[in-house]
């Protein structure tokens, strides 16, 4: 399973894929993370966009973006283009605990590790916050 980090998550991300790792969950699963950069996804692209690139390429986005502001925001993108089959955006209730508090984190990789392994059974419900 891919997971494209949004922008402003790319610490958190290292964290969580680290933990993952350090768990041996990489021997089981494949779970990779990429970034905007290594996708050639500018910074500044509309959530439409990076939720369009997300589905073409069967990715679950990482943010903690709740915004419904705007034509293209994100929560606006899953009410209008979300489809059975569409990948979860999976939504961080709070980024900065990811960093400071490690029985959150290990919340967090426990629920990102239940959605990939029952992907089958998230499909098409649009968003799913964690832990």
């Amino acid at each position: 399973m891919i997971f494209l980090i949004d922008h402003n998550l790319e610490r958190q991300a290292e964290v969580l894929l680290g933990n993952i790792t350090n768990q041996g969950w990489l021997e089981s699963l494949p779970i990779r993370f990429v970034t905007f950069q290594e996708l050639e996804l500018p910074v500044n692209s509309s959530d439409r966009e990076v939720w369009r690139t997300a589905q073409a390429n069967q990715m679950m986005i990482l943010t903690a973006n709740r915004k419904m502001k705007g034509k293209d925001a994100l929560e606006k993108v899953l009410r209008e283009e979300n489809q059975p089959d569409s990948f979860p955006v999976i939504t961080i209730g709070n980024a900065d605990r990811v960093l400071d508090e490690r029985a959150y984190r290990d919340q967090c990789v426990d629920r990102l590790l239940e959605i990939v392994i029952d992907i089958e059974n998230y499909l098409g419900v649009g968003r799913l916050f964690i832990p």
